[in-house]
């Protein structure tokens, strides 16, 4: 999960359908949920919701969707782009996912991916990378701890 544009389809082809980076450009934006089947390891298999990051999306899986997007969930994968503008926003959903996912899967393991790094001037990377991190893990902790 993540904001529109993100990158969360890009990492998602690179991963499972071994797309390179730059083909990941002709990706359009996810509609709702994509559900894919992956298999590994002979006979597991890895069910992957690949969810569009639009507002109205996003405001839907917390809302009518709650139930049906949050139950269950074994892993979530929360995407941020360190090149957003709107960063108070972006960690605001991040809480309103976590409560959800708290709510209906509170086993369920999260990681959190910093995407986009390379946009970053390279002299800035590591103290732009290291402030983002801090903020989230900052957002993780408070609200894990409330």
């Amino acid at each position: 999960m993540g904001k529109s544009g993100s990158g969360k389809s890009s990492m998602r082809s690179i991963i499972f359908s071994n797309y390179i980076a730059r083909d990941t450009r002709r990706l359009g934006a996810t509609i709702d949920i994509d559900l894919s089947h992956v298999k590994f390891l002979g006979n597991l298999t890895l069910n992957l919701w690949d969810c569009g990051g639009q507002e109205a999306f996003m405001e839907n899986y917390l809302s009518q969707q709650r139930v049906h997007v949050f139950s269950n969930v074994g892993v979530l994968i929360y995407v941020f782009d360190i090149e957003s503008r709107d960063v108070d926003r972006d960690l605001a959903t991040y809480v309103s996912i976590l409560s959800a996912l708290l709510q209906f899967s509170p086993q369920a393991r999260i990681y959190v991916l910093i995407h986009k790094m390379d946009l970053v001037v390279p002299a800035h990377r590591e103290s732009v990378y290291d402030e983002r991190v801090r903020i989230v893990r900052q957002k993780t902790a408070e609200y894990a701890h409330s």
